[in-house]
């Protein structure tokens, strides 16, 4: 059957007439391309009909993404605003990033119970299990704390928080922990620890006023160093992993943001923090579920069969230090992201200063749970660990005021209360 372009072809020019098809597309032929201008001018107009398309196909792109985004609007900038307000005198409004995390939750909850604002950012990722992170969430929201749905590379989200909110400090906790997923997944770490850290600092530095900047680097950084305890004066250029080596980059970024832009930095390196709400992926807590469904656990040591030992620092502690570290931080110097003069910049360690070895950390836990573990003890692998970590925290001790009060002893006993509440005696949930 001919096509509709071929049936107009045959259509009679007159009443009772038909065109010969061949002396017709000659004359078609002739009258378009006759001449170098005609020609010309066709080139022109397909080339503006094409930028005419593609221009219009942005402009639909753009639309979707913008109606299809889960924040913005009258009513989200009023939930934005009410989380934010202060309700002690000379209170602070505080960005926390990774709010719904582990450490983020801890922090949020301090903060809002003594009076500041806390407004809450979190992508909610599937690294670990994302139920325990909306479970988080639901403790927050109980408490009047709004957490946006979001990424810290996204910068218009930023920008927008930012413009509704004149935020006096940034507790910056979001990033892609742990040392051996690095391995399976390198480019998440430099996605959330390198690039979302520039992101969220480019989002400070143009802000005005500039907001004051608390930050989690991590006792990672310190890597191959055997000095001990390890001291924020000791050598950071030698990390054994690709998340201490995106830490340790971060602590370069911040440090030449404060030089150019004058934003005041404080970072803050955690040693193996624990306890309730904590992260699946941790050895106490994966140890923990095991012990409970008598499934074996494998217990890692060092070269010549020495265990390892963490410094192990329980989170009420962490607390402490975050909230102390943003009371004590200096106003950023910059305005419009042009610098006045130098600011505040500091580092400090975070830990118990009390190191435990892991199968002393495991007798804790057959006690508190009353079952014996079935151990695998194993030679540690080349996925990025160290044999050991301990914390010099004399300098956070002066300049924050920071003493560690929980053992390991009574902050696992905390744990495990928390963890068969919320999990049961024998939970067969897929923790990841």
């Amino acid at each position: 059957m001919p096509s509709l372009d071929e049936e107009e072809l045959f259509l009679p020019s007159t009443p009772g007439k038909f065109k010969d098809r061949s002396n017709t597309m000659h004359r078609q032929f002739h009258r378009c391309f006759a001449s170098t201008s005609t020609l010309f001018l066709w080139a022109l107009f397909l080339v503006a009909l094409t930028a005419s398309y593609l221009s219009f196909q942005s402009f639909v792109d753009s639309g979707s993404r913008y109606f299809s985004s889960t924040w913005g609007g009258i009513h989200w900038e009023k939930q934005v605003r009410t989380s934010a307000q202060v309700r002690r005198a000379n209170g602070f409004s505080v960005l926390v990033t990774g709010a719904a995390g582990f450490v983020g939750t801890h922090v949020s909850l301090a903060l809002k119970k003594r009076g500041d604002g806390v407004v809450g950012i979190d992508n909610f990722n599937n690294y670990y299990d994302p139920s325990l992170k909306k479970a988080r969430k639901s403790l927050l929201n109980a408490q009047n704390i709004f957490i946006v749905e979001g990424d810290i590379n996204d910068a218009q989200l930023l920008a927008k928080l930012f413009d509704v909110v004149a935020f006096t400090h940034v507790m910056h906790l979001a990033a892609q922990a742990g040392v051996r997923y690095a391995i399976e997944n390198p480019h998440s770490y430099v996605h959330s620890n390198i690039a979302g850290l520039v992101t969220l600092l480019e989002a400070c530095k143009t802000a005005n006023p500039q907001p004051s900047i608390v930050w989690a680097s991590s006792s990672s950084v310190y890597g191959l160093n055997e000095k001990v305890p390890f001291s924020e004066s000791h050598r950071t250029d030698q990390p054994a992993s690709l998340y201490a080596a995106t830490k340790k980059a971060g602590e370069e970024i911040t440090h030449t943001y404060n030089h150019i832009y004058g934003l005041s930095i404080t970072g803050l390196r955690f040693f193996t923090v624990y306890g309730p709400w904590g992260r699946p992926d941790m050895a106490y807590f994966s140890f923990t579920r095991n012990i409970l469904q008598r499934k074996p656990i494998t217990v890692y040591r060092g070269k010549n069969r020495v265990d390892l030992a963490r410094d192990f620092t329980y989170i009420d502690d962490i607390v402490k230090g975050c909230v102390a570290s943003i009371d004590t931080s200096k106003k950023s110097t910059g305005s419009g992201g042009k610098k006045r003069g130098p600011a505040q910049y500091r580092i400090f360690n975070l830990g118990n200063t009390s190191p435990v070895t892991v199968p002393m950390m495991v007798g804790i836990l057959e006690r508190q749970l009353k079952v014996k573990a079935k151990k695998h003890m194993v030679e540690m692998p080349g996925n990025g660990d160290v044999p050991f970590t301990h914390a010099n925290i004399s300098l956070a001790r002066r300049e924050l005021g920071y003493k560690p009060t929980t053992d390991l002893q009574t902050g696992l006993k905390k744990f495990v209360k928390w963890y068969l509440s919320y999990y049961g005696h024998n939970h067969r949930k897929s923790v990841k």
